[in-house]
């Protein structure tokens, strides 16, 4: 491409200081160096984790560094690869990915785990392998959140972190694989594996609880029960496969006791996708004794979960999934063509699509509870005003 080399001007989001309402404005996307990739961003969702590391640092969430451009759930096309960059060309349609896969370390060679550590540290601190970040913002370096910053019509990602895809996919539905569903799903899927017949009940229902849903419903689960505050969900709950919802808010007692003797001491299965500790607790203890596992998806970083150990030595299994277990790059091009094959839902996770003008007010739809999933479209960007 004739921008092969040169470094891009374009818009993006911008995280100027914590608690503040992004800023978009116009950037400098440098070229990519060894095994980096540079991509025109398409479509990125926007998910619960950029909003709390921008409005709730401290309070479950790390700090990050500012200026920072969030998003990481996103799709897009390559435009141009950096040296010793060989699995990738100009024109393949990418989804870039926060969790790598090198393919040659012992994580990604072990089949227990996805949890490979290429440049890990340094798309953790915002930048890529060389200690520093592709983009920037009126002369000064602006961090990159996770390694990705889908909030930007073109970013810089490692090789390693990045899914080649199906040609014929639509970016604006399978950037969801990117995070929210491909989380949920593995979590009650590859994680939980939740069996044949069981009985389920999913904690929380924003995206990655729902996809946690559909995936029990894959797994053939007889009894999926899904649990939120917010009623306005259970329609949707439905349609992704729970046979039953239930309002936190319609009883007195603890949820686990609820569910207890709902099933007759206890689900199967449970699958925590709020992140939160009296959640997980909860879920833990709505278990089968003997034989129930729970799994935390939810995620928190600086939080502490009550557990009475009792409960783990009764034969309770507990379990944390990252990214539902899937080994990013090579898995994700699978759950794409699942997408493709109808075997996996995407687009009803969609409420809302937004220019990236408006990223503040998918924010606020997030904040109200009134979207499941929003889509910012970077090609449809309105120029009037690159400010909020």
């Amino acid at each position: 491409m004739a921008t092969a080399g040169k470094v891009i001007k374009c818009k993006a989001a911008v995280a100027w200081e914590p608690s503040k309402p992004l800023s978009v404005e116009e950037v400098d996307v440098a070229p990519p160096k060894a095994h980096e990739v540079r991509i025109k961003v398409v479509a990125t969702g926007v998910c619960h984790t950029d909003r709390e590391y921008l409005y709730e640092a401290g309070k479950g969430m790390k700090l990050r560094t500012f200026p920072l451009v969030l998003g990481h759930e996103a799709a897009g096309i390559v435009e141009s690869v950096g040296p010793e960059v060989t699995q990738f060309a100009p024109g393949d349609k990418v989804i870039p990915l926060f969790l790598p896969f090198c393919d040659a370390c012992d994580r990604c060679e072990n089949p227990k785990t996805n949890l490979c550590r290429k440049n890990w540290e340094n798309t953790q601190a915002g930048v890529l392998a060389d200690g520093t970040s592709r983009i920037s913002c009126k002369g000064q370096q602006v961090y990159q959140f996770l390694g990705v910053s889908s909030f930007c019509q073109y970013t810089v990602v490692p090789d390693t972190s990045l899914a080649k895809i199906n040609s014929s996919a639509p970016l604006d539905k399978v950037c969801l694989l990117g995070c929210s569903v491909s989380t949920g799903y593995g979590a009650a899927l590859q994680t939980g594996k939740v069996a044949k017949n069981s009985t389920c009940a999913v904690f929380g229902l924003d995206a990655v609880g729902l996809a946690a849903v559909m995936g029990c419903k894959a797994a053939m689960a007889k009894s999926i029960i899904a649990i939120d505050i917010n009623r306005a969900k259970f329609e949707k709950a439905k349609q992704f496969g729970a046979t039953e919802c239930i309002d936190l808010n319609d009883h007195d007692k603890p949820i686990q006791e609820v569910l207890v003797d709902k099933t007759n001491g206890g689900v199967d299965y449970a699958l925590e996708c709020v992140g939160e500790p009296d959640s997980m607790s909860a879920a833990l203890e709505s278990t089968r004794e003997g034989c129930g596992t729970c799994v935390l998806a939810g995620w928190t970083e600086t939080e502490t979960m009550h557990v009475q150990v009792i409960n783990i030595l009764m034969g309770r299994t507990l379990k944390g999934t990252y990214f539902g277990g899937w080994k990013s790059a090579k898995d994700v091009p699978k759950l794409v063509e699942k997408y493709m094959e109808k075997k996996l839902m995407l687009d009803e996770f969609i409420t809302h699509n937004l220019p990236l003008s408006q990223i503040n007010r998918a924010f606020d739809l997030m904040k109200r509870e009134e979207s499941i999933r929003t889509v910012i479209s970077l090609e449809q960007e309105d120029t009037a005003d690159l400010h909020p």
